[in-house]
């Protein structure tokens, strides 16, 4: 296996892993994705609720209270993006 495929395997298991604890099986409640960002990124708790929904409502696109898949890949994309450019 390639190590692209091998990079888009491991994306949908830490995917998986978080979502489905409290919602539907393939998105992400805000609580599952903090646990995801503290677990995998070593994200800090956010600094209030403002602040989570701010950055909630950034991933969630389409605006129906979950990340989706899709919206969870671009996520990574563009922080892949943002850490690249500052090496």
């Amino acid at each position: 296996m390639s190590q692209l495929m091998k990079a888009m395997d491991l994306l949908r298991a830490i995917f998986d892993k978080y979502a489905g604890k409290e919602g539907a099986k393939d998105t992400l409640t805000k609580k599952e994705l903090a646990e995801l960002l503290r677990a995998e990124l070593g994200a800090q708790e956010p600094q209030g609720k403002a602040e989570v929904e701010k950055f909630f409502g950034m991933l969630d696109n389409d605006g129906d209270g979950v990340v989706s898949f899709e919206e969870y890949v671009s996520f990574v994309a563009a922080l892949t993006v943002i850490i690249n450019s500052n090496e």
